[in-house]
């Protein structure tokens, strides 16, 4: 299968590439995401919309400096009822965003796009819901305290391959979308460009 550049640090999205047999060279964007996602927020754009532009925006970077290679740009976005929870910037933020989404179903939303000469030649977003336990203030306190801190602001607060699954009642949708990477439709586009 073809070799890919990722252009992100998720460990979660390269081992998914790897196990699904797509060998990947990790190249990270270095995108502060954070003025990107608030400026399409104060243009009104949607979560989707917000998934996707950072992931064409991560792929499009690396991929100017990879002539003629594929460049996978991905991002995923949390969406409570249409406001978008941001990765925790400390510990007690990160409690603050559990809280939010304690006893709520939320939208997990993922995009990944291919890049080559930085230009966009493919993209693919999904949606997956989640609903999280409902959980008493020292349990979330507790959840936190087994999270690393390079897990915690990588990943956003919960990390699904982790002790992240435990804090959900229900989960809806395709399990590699609710990791970061819808990965079955990248290895179909990839079989369909190496014909």
């Amino acid at each position: 299968m073809t070799s890919i550049i990722l252009a992100s640090k998720s460990k979660a999205r390269k081992e998914i590439l790897e196990k699904n047999g797509i060998k990947c060279l990790v190249v990270s964007s270095n995108i502060d995401e954070e003025p990107v996602k608030e400026s399409l927020l104060y243009e009104g754009a949607s979560p989707e919309i917000i998934s996707k532009n950072l992931a064409e925006l991560k792929a499009n970077k690396v991929s100017e400096k990879f002539n003629g290679e594929l460049v996978l740009g991905a991002d995923s976005v949390i969406d409570l009822n249409g406001d978008i929870i941001s990765k925790p910037s400390n510990r007690d933020n990160a409690l603050e965003i559990l809280n939010k989404l304690n006893g709520k179903k939320h939208c997990l939303i993922s995009s990944a796009c291919i890049s080559k000469n930085g230009s966009i030649i493919w993209n693919y977003t999904d949606k997956a819901a989640l609903t999280m336990k409902e959980m008493s203030d020292q349990q979330l306190i507790e959840y936190l305290s087994k999270i690393k801190d390079e897990a915690l602001y990588a990943y956003n607060v919960y990390q699904i391959e982790g002790e992240g699954r435990n804090l959900f009642s229900k989960m809806e949708g395709d399990e590699d979308t609710i990791m970061g990477l819808p990965v079955k439709k990248i290895k179909e586009y990839l079989k369909n460009y190496e014909i």
